[in-house]
């Protein structure tokens, strides 16, 4: 059934073949060897020119779409309309007036100069006493530290365009600062807290002419140099017993406020080298609070006596037992040793005692004798005046000033006659022996040498030969 519809199929299909063929007789004639038929009735392809035709007229409009199909496409696109814009009116802010930047307070610094007085400063800036009243009521119990003013000490000045006094500041105390303001309506009392530091220093010298060239090569200030004579001036007479080759190795605080070098602070420790013999100094806290320094052997090094009393600039005589006197011109024994200073310079204590006498006394002039123990006494001769206050039967603290260098009584020039004795018979106070101070108590004095002698001894010896070994190189490097 099947096969006889398929070839009633083809008979249709044959029929109307038959029927364009006869119909369209001329076209097939003409065109009927551009088939592509390759089946085997018909001849294979031949590129005869109406082949090359229809192929390049294919080639043509495929081109040509290419390139009028996009084109029509964006004809064909709507024109975009832009979108709708509206202005609005805007109320811009006031423009900021520009702000100043803080005039800065043009504070003029003075320093107290010797024999200077607060009125003095005051009336070096065109000031009267009236604006230093002013001052003194408005700091009102800040006012103790222009009582007592002291060199060197900074006082700032706040003055108007006016030269009126708008302001003074000052240091109360080390740590503080007093501002008094008197340009409001009211004056205004401020004080702040200055924070102090202490930086660690050391130096190490070699005297070659004296201690302050030295200890100036060093880079120590003259108030340290001061410090480190005075923890030695009882076994060291730093004028007539130095000598060319000593050496000194210190370590000392400088102090710093408001991160500013404010001063000199304490020695830690330190040793000096004087004809061969060491002498050293540490810095250490006594169980009581109280600081003292200290020898290696944990003996005070304040001894308890004053080898000098008095800041001398020579030695106008010595102790002997046979010298021409300057004014009876005779051999007679000196039995004391004097000290040559300007007159007026203060005289001290040689050591803890009660004065047993104060007066007139032959050729002493104005004399005094200080009783220390039951063996031992001082004697003070040509005073120009006496300390105020005191009397026979007070008691004395080493260095307590008793009076001033003069010339009364025999004398030549202005110095201090000074005498020392043992049980009534002066001695050369320069080479007696003097008794040595009671050391510390057993547990301060294991704790002193555990946490102060041993770590800072291992710093001072390690200092000294790294100096030492500088110093040997630089020498060798000039002779090479």
């Amino acid at each position: 059934m099947m096969n006889e519809k398929r070839a009633a199929f083809r008979a249709r299909k044959q029929a109307i073949c038959r029927k364009a063929q006869r119909r369209h007789s001329l076209f097939y004639a003409r065109c009927a060897h551009w088939s592509f038929n390759r089946s085997g009735e018909i001849e294979p392809l031949q590129w005869s020119r109406e082949r090359l035709v229809l192929a390049g007229t294919a080639v043509v409009i495929t081109l040509l779409s290419g390139f009028l199909m996009p084109a029509w496409a964006s004809a064909m696109r709507p024109t975009p309309v832009p979108p709708a814009r509206a202005v609005l009116a805007l109320t811009l802010p006031p423009a900021a007036t520009p702000v100043a930047p803080p005039v800065a307070d043009d504070w003029q610094i003075a320093r107290v100069k010797p024999g200077q007085t607060l009125s003095d400063m005051f009336a070096s800036r065109g000031l009267s006493m009236t604006d230093l009243q002013n001052v003194m009521d408005a700091a009102g119990s800040e006012k103790s530290a222009l009582h007592s003013i002291q060199p060197g000490q900074e006082f700032d000045f706040l003055l108007g365009s006016d030269g009126k006094l708008n302001g003074l500041r000052f240091d109360q105390g080390d740590t503080s600062r007093v501002t008094v303001r008197l340009d409001g309506t009211q004056p205004q009392v401020t004080t702040q807290q200055r924070a102090l530091e202490t930086r660690e220093q050391v130096a190490h010298g070699v005297i070659t002419s004296n201690l302050y060239a030295a200890a100036a090569q060093a880079g120590m200030g003259t108030a340290m140099v001061g410090k480190l004579a005075d923890l030695f001036k009882y076994d060291i007479d730093f004028v007539q017993d130095l000598r060319s080759g000593d050496s000194f190795t210190v370590i000392y605080d400088d102090v710093y406020r408001d991160g500013v070098r404010y001063g000199e602070g304490d020695i830690t420790a330190a040793e000096f080298t004087n004809q061969g013999k060491r002498y050293t100094a540490y810095r250490f806290k006594k169980d009581d609070g109280s600081i003292g320094w200290f020898s290696e052997d944990g003996r005070p090094i304040e001894k308890s006596f004053l080898r000098i009393p008095v800041d001398f600039t020579r030695i106008s005589s010595k102790f002997s037992v046979a010298r021409m006197h300057p004014i009876l011109g005779r051999v007679r024994a000196h039995k004391g040793v004097d000290y040559a200073a300007p007159k007026g310079t203060p005289i001290h204590a040689a050591g803890d005692g009660v004065i047993q006498f104060r007066g007139r006394e032959n050729g002493y002039g104005n004399f005094v004798v200080i009783k220390h123990t039951k063996d031992i006494s001082t004697a003070y001769g040509h005073m120009s005046a006496f300390a105020k206050g005191e009397r026979v039967g007070q008691h004395v603290k080493q260095g307590q000033i008793i009076g001033y260098v003069g010339m009364t009584g025999l004398a030549t020039g202005p110095h201090l006659h000074y005498e020392f004795r043992v049980d009534g018979v002066q001695r050369n106070p320069q080479t007696v022996t003097l008794p040595k101070s009671q050391p510390l108590a057993p547990a301060q004095l294991a704790r002193f040498k555990a946490q102060v002698v041993q770590p800072q001894l291992a710093r001072l010896t390690e200092l000294a030969s790294r100096m030492q070994l500088a110093s040997t190189v630089t020498v060798s490097g000039h002779r090479g």
